[in-house]
């Protein structure tokens, strides 16, 4: 449904967007991730037209963005952060002013009304938009976007501002829409990634650096070998022992206690469970341990270790005894930018540049 070129974007001698290549398929929720001026925005913004690319190509539903630009407009529903709401119309006032203002052929009534019973809108359909909260100000937003019924949908920071009960609301009509739309959800918020999109995109410094489907991730990163542990033991000797540990990768004191026991953050070598002896070990020092939590990593980690990968600027983590370092986050972030720049490397250069 979409496909996105060897896409290019300079602003003078800065490169906003520095040959991205990835496709959506259609009825696919991707959610596209990255920090402050990574080139989330210019990509969106050329996307949906507003912008033109120095070079490469958008493509939606086989329509070329600068070919056809009405026609693929009508292809897409926007949502941006600060949804276009004029606050003086009532909800019905502003959806007819968005369906003239789109060249909509559809039954005008039918549709709005179906519209409007998607994204929770009939109570409220006759009064002021000034007057609603804000969640029913993001629906209104969201509604303008599904007007026409437009194949792709994307959305810019849908939930921000709002509260939990409005923002659990919104994430599940994200995964409606899902079912017959492509849809594209932008958002700092890393949860809501995790909790609604199928694929993942994370762009850094204007290129793709990683690029995988959300269950790969939360399979692995599920899967990670760290613990929190409670021991009871003097600190700096438990902590000795840990490290020199063949087994254990990483180990730190978290200054917290619980009673007389102190907490430390364990990462057994890849591939080996160290419950049982590490149970063993301790109870042979006389050192009673008395909690045991296994860690899974959740997306702000993988998110966090895959920037700082490819920021240069990134300083270096930590190191514990004899150099160890948190590896599991080092060998996944790895193994996901390798696994993305293998994708980008077999995608065939775009010989048609504008």
């Amino acid at each position: 449904m979409i496909k996105i070129d060897h896409l290019v974007k300079n602003y003078g001698a800065t490169r906003a967007v520095d040959d991205i290549s990835f496709e959506v398929a259609k009825g696919e929720i991707v959610g596209l991730l990255g920090p402050n001026g990574a080139g989330k925005s210019t990509t969106m913004n050329i996307l949906t037209g507003y912008l033109s690319s120095s070079s490469g190509r958008v493509l939606v539903d086989g329509l070329n963005v600068l070919d056809a630009p009405l026609e693929v407009k009508k292809r897409i529903g926007y949502l941006p952060e600060q949804p276009p709401l004029y606050l003086d119309m009532t909800v019905e006032e502003y959806l007819i002013f968005v369906y003239n203002l789109k060249g909509c052929t559809l039954n005008r009534t039918k549709h709005l009304e179906e519209i409007c019973e998607v994204v929770k809108l009939t109570d409220v359909y006759h009064r002021l938009i000034k007057n609603l909260s804000k969640g029913y100000r993001q629906r209104v937003g969201i509604a303008q976007a599904l007007i026409g019924n437009p194949p792709v949908i994307i959305f810019d920071e849908p939930t921000v501002g709002l509260d939990p009960k409005q923002i659990i609301e919104i994430r599940n009509l994200i995964r409606t829409l899902g079912r017959d739309h492509t849809v594209i959800l932008s958002t700092h918020i890393l949860q809501e990634v995790q909790a609604v999109c199928d694929r993942i995109i994370i762009i850094n410094k204007g290129r793709v650096v990683a690029d995988e489907l959300t269950e790969n991730i939360n399979r692995i990163a599920s899967n990670c070998n760290r613990y929190q542990a409670k021991i009871c033991g003097p600190q700096r000797e438990v902590l000795a022992m840990l490290r020199d540990r063949a087994d254990v990768a990483y180990a730190e004191a978290l200054g917290a206690r619980d009673g007389d026991a102190y907490v430390y953050h364990i990462e057994s070598t890849k591939g080996i469970d160290i419950r049982k002896s590490l149970f063993y070990a301790l109870s042979a020092k006389g050192w009673p341990l008395i909690g045991l939590e296994t860690l899974g990593m959740n997306l702000e980690d993988i998110f966090i270790s895959v920037v700082d990968k490819t920021d240069e600027s990134a300083a270096p983590k930590a190191k514990g005894k004899k150099g160890r370092q948190r590896t599991f986050e080092k060998d996944l972030a790895q193994s996901i930018l390798d696994a993305t720049a293998a994708k980008q490397e077999s995608i065939a250069p775009y010989e048609g540049d504008e």
